[in-house]
């Protein structure tokens, strides 16, 4: 099913004066686009932005750069933004529209992001092909290590155990390690938590949600071929043809 056009959020969003449709232009600059300069964290997939506005707005000394790749999801986070500041001004997130696959166009070494956010990701757990599709997929992964700083963090948010339990490997093959694991992230009551529209309609289904944090190691990583292609053996075994 495809999601209605939303004819007001173009307009909207090109009249906004943090969102950009062309964020490759900042590539390298990104920290010179805010008016302080403070930490860095990106959000890949921010939806709707339900959570990511509380965020914004409950951290003023961080800046933040939200993607998503339709303007009709960014129509409604830059809504919620707005209504989060009661139309005062934004001065630390920039809304980018873009296709994360191709995020090394967007963000090199230079940029040193502190911090990634991933959230409710498509799992693309029906064909085991489909896997590298994941925003958490190895080839993604190592991506994002071009341009988080040593020692940054993604932090990983998931309904779908499979992703879940595939996504732990891909992240320690590629070099991260994990500082934090939960298979019920509201039962074990992490702070502070920022609650999407994802994460109140699965919770409400009684789907425990599953959270983990990584730090990017320094150094080089060479990916041991075996162990990339474990997380999609695992789904065949599910027998997720």
């Amino acid at each position: 099913m495809h999601m209605r056009t939303k004819k007001w959020a173009k307009p909207e969003l090109e009249a906004c004066s943090y969102f950009t449709n062309d964020p490759e232009q900042y590539m390298g600059r990104w920290r010179e686009q805010f008016v302080k300069c403070q930490p860095l964290y990106v959000e890949l997939g921010c939806g709707k932005g339900v959570s990511t506005a509380a965020m914004i707005h409950d951290n003023l000394d961080k800046n933040y750069v939200a993607i998503d790749i339709t303007c009709n999801v960014l129509g409604d986070t830059r809504r919620n933004i707005a209504a989060a500041f009661e139309n005062e001004p934004v001065e630390n997130a920039i809304i980018a529209r873009y296709d994360i696959e191709y995020i090394n166009k967007v963000f090199s070494p230079e940029d040193a992001v502190d911090r990634m956010y991933i959230s409710f990701c498509n799992p693309w757990t029906k064909r085991p092909k489909y896997a590298k599709r994941r925003l958490t997929h190895p080839r993604q992964l190592m991506q994002y290590r071009e341009f988080l700083k040593d020692g940054g963090e993604i932090y990983f948010k998931t309904d779908d155990e499979n992703l879940f339990e595939d996504s732990l490997v891909y992240f320690e093959a590629c070099g991260f390690e994990q500082t934090y694991l939960t298979y019920d992230l509201h039962a074990d009551k992490f702070e502070p938590n920022y609650i999407s529209e994802h994460e109140k309609k699965f919770t409400a289904l009684g789907v425990p949600i599953k959270f983990a944090i990584y730090k990017k190691l320094p150094g080089p990583v060479e990916i041991d071929p075996v162990r990339f292609v474990m997380a999609g053996a695992f789904a065949k075994l599910r027998g997720e043809e």
